[in-house]
């Protein structure tokens, strides 16, 4: 096999299914996508409980999952999860997909995707030249705090420093949630907005998750900020419940279904959390550029627009 490039892409969860999504697409191996996204359902379901666990311990599973002398079948790993009682769980490894018959990539190159907890931070040490990795994490560590809000992820690479980092965003994936401000009727009356323009008079506790605050203060902007107290959920309460108690708050919404449950009302969709496609561009290879191509297509409905 020819050269093999690395990419770092998250271990489990939507972001890893958005990653696969796309490489099956691209790369047509719909059936190598399937297989892993399968395994780590089950997986997740049995260490959630949803499911009985009348299989071998999680050890004998895993064996028997990566018991494999072929690189291009999928190994998996164990990753201790945070939930109660912290059980173990089986999690992706690593993949390699040849590119043979893709157009325009040398002969014999291939791609390995290979699993990271964090793989922003994977490519910020210049363990790879690409990655996918949630948005959320880059406006958490690398993004400059402005007055002025950052509404998308368009945006963010004009706000990363280059002495900081030579890691970009490329592109979004499409598997956009978004960042919603939530409220109380009795936190605002009826006939405003509960959007960016509300915050700006606004003073009393804002709730958010704890990991988010450096992410809210890019979204909001440091001015709209004046007046304004984090409050954070105590362990084990449930966010939604939490931010109705304060009366304010930012959350990640879907259907918005669960938050209507607690006496919440839907305000602004204040940014998108996406998964995005990144690149280090100081461990770019002609063969780098090529995968960053093909992975980059313009079919893609999302909320990102960048230049390149």
């Amino acid at each position: 096999m020819g050269e093999t490039i690395p990419i770092a892409v998250p271990r489990k969860g939507r972001p890893l299914e958005s990653v696969l999504d796309r490489l099956a697409e691209r790369l047509d191996v719909p059936d190598l996508a399937d297989d892993i996204t399968s395994t780590l359902r089950h997986e997740k379901a049995l260490t959630k409980g949803t499911i009985d666990a009348d299989e071998a311990d999680v050890y004998h599973r895993l064996a028997d999952y990566s018991t494999v002398d072929d690189p291009t079948e999928p190994e998996y790993t164990l990753l201790r999860d945070d939930r109660a009682g912290k059980p173990r769980r089986i999690v992706f490894d690593s993949v390699t997909v040849p590119l043979d018959g893709v157009e325009a990539t040398p002969n014999d190159a291939a791609v390995q995707l290979v699993g990271r907890e964090e793989p922003f931070r994977a490519l910020r040490t210049h363990e790879f030249a690409l990655g996918f990795d949630s948005a959320d994490l880059v406006l958490e560590e690398v993004v400059e705090l402005r007055p002025e809000p950052l509404g998308r992820i368009a945006d963010v690479n004009a706000r990363i420093d280059p002495s900081d980092t030579d890691v970009q965003v490329v592109t979004g994936l499409g598997d956009t949630v978004y960042h919603t401000l939530l409220a109380t009727p009795e936190v605002t009356p009826s006939a405003e907005s509960i959007d960016r323009d509300f915050l700006e008079n606004y003073e009393g506790s804002l709730c958010i998750e704890p990991r988010y605050e450096r992410l809210v203060q890019a979204v909001l902007g440091t001015r709209t900020l004046d007046g304004i107290d984090f409050r954070y959920p105590k362990e084990g309460r449930e966010e939604e419940a939490a931010i109705a108690d304060a009366g304010l708050g930012v959350y990640l919404t879907v259907t918005g279904s669960t938050a209507r449950d607690h006496g919440l009302l839907l305000g602004e969709r204040l940014f998108p959390s996406e998964t995005v496609l990144l690149e280090n561009a100081a461990e770019t290879t002609a063969t780098v550029d090529l995968v960053r191509s093909l992975l980059n297509g313009g079919d893609l409905e999302t909320a990102l627009a960048v230049d390149r």
